[in-house]
């Protein structure tokens, strides 16, 4: 089976917590003993081998950012669109989705899965084509949050949305000429949030299919924000619509 690498403490982790398939965890020889005997612990648990290197060799695997801890892992298992579904009705909650179409910069990625981690999305769906995938540096990014929440892989945006309607799910673009203002949205409704390229937004094609467009309001003279810096602010708005003050 192929293999990766996830890089850094907190993704290691995480990994070895969930009961990924990890074959082998190296450590620097400079680690320091009170997270060499975690890993030592963490690794015994799981049934994986634990190997202290020099640190030149995690140095030359990771280009020096490893913080010590580097994991062989079997490559990344993505979701199925219908295991995302699946999650939301094991949890008994309206469908909550994120959808990327063509999101390139993994560090974008990784900070969309941790706060969608935190915010209650079941699920986010990616292309396969002119789009980042799942690596180690999405996993740092991620710190660990992709672990815990599926991501699909799919090979056409337009049909997967297609898919999620048949479900009544309704889907959301997001655009800075957008028809509607992003506090309307609500918690209530079965809802996947389109999110575009950093660059060129969403694809006109992906946009046709949506039910609708939201906007972020801009006081400055910026037009629009970094990705997954409005991505987090939209999930955030679902989260505060779905779970008010004191509930």
């Amino acid at each position: 089976m192929e293999e990766e690498i996830i890089i850094g403490k907190n993704p290691v982790i995480e990994a070895l917590q969930t009961g990924r398939s990890i074959n082998k965890v190296i450590i620097s020889d400079q680690l320091n003993k009170k997270a060499e005997r975690d890993l030592q612990v963490a690794t015994k648990k799981a049934n994986t081998i634990l190997q202290k290197v020099p640190k030149q060799r995690l140095d030359q695997l990771s280009k020096g950012k490893h913080q010590g801890i580097i994991a062989y892992v079997s490559a990344y298992h993505y979701a199925s669109v219908q295991e995302i579904l699946n999650r939301a009705e094991q949890k008994e909650e309206t469908p909550f989705i994120i959808i990327l179409d063509e999101i390139e910069d993994p560090h974008n990625l990784g900070a969309i899965l941790r706060t969608g981690d935190a915010t209650g999305v079941h699920g986010v769906i990616i292309p396969k084509r002119r789009a980042v995938g799942l690596t180690e540096t999405v996993a740092k990014a991620s710190a660990g949050a992709m672990e815990h929440i599926p991501v699909a892989r799919v090979t056409n945006i337009v049909d997967t949305i297609e898919k999620l309607k048949e479900k009544n799910i309704w889907v959301v673009g997001t655009d800075e000429k957008g028809t509607k203002d992003y506090r309307t949205l609500d918690g209530e409704t079965p809802i996947a949030l389109v999110i575009g390229n950093e660059g060129k937004g969403i694809s006109r094609l992906v946009k046709d299919k949506c039910d609708w467009t939201i906007h972020l309001p801009m006081k400055g003279f910026i037009p629009s924000l970094n990705a997954s810096v409005a991505t987090g602010l939209l999930m955030y708005e679902i989260y505060r619509k779905r779970y008010p003050l004191g509930e």
